[in-house]
């Protein structure tokens, strides 16, 4: 009797396994047909270090969770400026069979030499046609004929829930294919204003950048750029660019060599319920306009701090997310109609929408140095944050670092960092900044909080006997 009852219960539980695993995708025929479209992207860059400053491993990626730990504490390296160079990997793959690749722009950003290997060993050196820094996307194009080529498909026709794969060289190893499924659509992260990320499960590591992101179809649904780590290394958290988001980009950047957007020139939050009621709204729709820089088409065209931005050009702004990319994908020059919440009455504004600043432009704007300002005791030259700055940095205050020399040059502290507190305080002005500091004697050590990306560290400073 127990024979027979054992007999049926190994009967059943064989049946319940194989139609769990014919539920199961199968992913071969994916990675047969496409595994040969990816590609796999080394990049060379020569960096020159003033005075003590770091000298990295030999050949460590910057891409590597230990490089930002040994940059900040490893000792310095002396001397008077040394050449050193840094190699990252990452992933890509051709979207034309005459050799146009596309991949991350931070894979390539200010590399002296890209180099791409194909499946079957042959390497070539890439010229980089463009990179957008805002969408994180860059075309490549490798001298090559009769490549394999990827299929496009519809992010928009993707489903929370649905499996998709991925296929790149994380930490180098080449053609790895991991799987999971759409975690969410149209994600907004911090800081990332054109972009409604695609968020999966799928596990993405250092040097899966740049690569694609399939769908069953053997389609590329996204390009797998970013994940959430505390670590450095995969916690189930990933997010890839639509690729449509991206093929508008590189056709972009194939023909001008640049990426230009529509711009309106305000700062905005987004509506909680309290502000909603405040505003005596039904609901929490829209964009709260917080700020408007002077000159722009914004000012001109009468909108006015305390605005609710409802509908930019007919599309409708469900979230203050939607605006930037509604706006950025609007024809600068174009003529629209913007429809605003002003003191609970609704007002129709015409726009002749802007020309958004590029990088260098902004930067060179924002960044610039101010004449004749004297290095601090402990030798950061800083400059406060502005507005659009603190909006990139989800509305923290802190300092910009301008310059660093001495003490500060010598623990790690360099141009573009954003001192956020010293010593715990937080600080929002240079004469702040420079009160806390005053008391501290020479030979005593001042704890800055400092944030580089989206990593922030204490750093110890030792006060210089100036």
């Amino acid at each position: 009797m127990m024979k027979n009852f054992f007999a049926v219960l190994v009967f059943v539980f064989s049946v319940a396994t194989s139609a769990l695993a014919r539920d199961l995708p199968d992913f071969t025929e994916l990675y047969e047909k496409q595994g040969a479209t990816v590609v796999n992207i080394s990049t060379t860059q020569t960096v020159h270090t003033e005075g003590q400053g770091f000298m990295p491993f030999p050949n460590m990626p910057e891409d590597d969770p230990f490089y930002e730990f040994f940059r900040r504490f490893a000792p310095p390296g002396g001397g008077q400026g040394q050449d050193y160079q840094t190699q990252s990997l990452g992933s890509g793959f051709i979207i034309s069979a005459d050799g146009y690749i596309m991949t991350n722009a931070h894979v390539v950003n200010n590399a002296d030499e890209v180099l791409v290997k194909l499946t079957d060993k042959r390497e070539f050196k890439a010229k980089i046609i463009g990179i957008d820094r805002r969408t994180d996307v860059a075309l490549l194009k490798i001298e090559a004929t009769g490549l394999p080529r990827v299929t496009i498909g519809d992010p928009s026709q993707l489903k929370v829930g649905e499996w998709v794969a991925a296929i790149g060289s994380p930490f180098g190893l080449e053609n790895t294919v991991t799987a999971g499924i759409v975690s969410a659509k149209g994600r907004a992260l911090p800081q990332e204003n054109y972009v409604p990320f695609i968020q999966t499960d799928v596990a993405i590591n250092p040097g899966n950048s740049g690569g694609p992101l399939f769908n069953l179809k053997g389609e590329v649904v996204g390009i797998n750029s970013q994940i959430f780590s505390r670590s450095g290394g995969y916690m189930g958290l990933s997010f890839a660019i639509p690729i449509d988001v991206a093929l508008d980009v590189q056709n972009q950047l194939k023909a001008n060599g640049k990426v230009t957007r529509g711009w309106m020139g305000i700062n905005i939050q987004e509506i909680s319920r309290e502000l909603a009621d405040s505003f005596g709204m039904k609901n929490t729709n829209g964009a709260l306009v917080v700020g408007i820089e002077k000159g722009s088409p914004a000012e001109k065209a009468g909108v006015q701090p305390g605005d609710v931005v409802l509908k930019f050009d007919g599309k409708a702004v469900n979230t203050s997310s939607d605006l930037p990319r509604i706006v950025a994908a609007t024809k600068p020059g174009k003529v629209v109609d913007v429809e605003v919440l002003r003191k609970g009455s609704a007002k129709t504004l015409a726009l002749t929408v802007g020309e958004m600043p590029s990088d260098e432009k902004e930067n060179a704007r924002q960044d610039k140095a101010p004449a004749k300002v004297t290095p601090n005791k402990i030798g950061l030259t800083l400059r406060e944050l502005t507005p659009q700055q603190k909006k990139r940095l989800n509305g923290k205050n802190g300092l910009l670092v301008i310059a660093s020399e001495g003490a500060a040059a010598q623990v790690g502290i360099m141009r573009g960092d954003v001192i956020l507190a010293v010593n715990n305080s937080e600080v929002q002005s240079i004469e702040q900044f420079n009160k806390l500091i005053a008391p501290i004697q020479p030979g005593k050590i001042v704890a800055l909080l400092v944030m580089r990306g989206d990593n922030t560290l204490y750093v110890p400073v030792k006060v210089s006997g100036k």
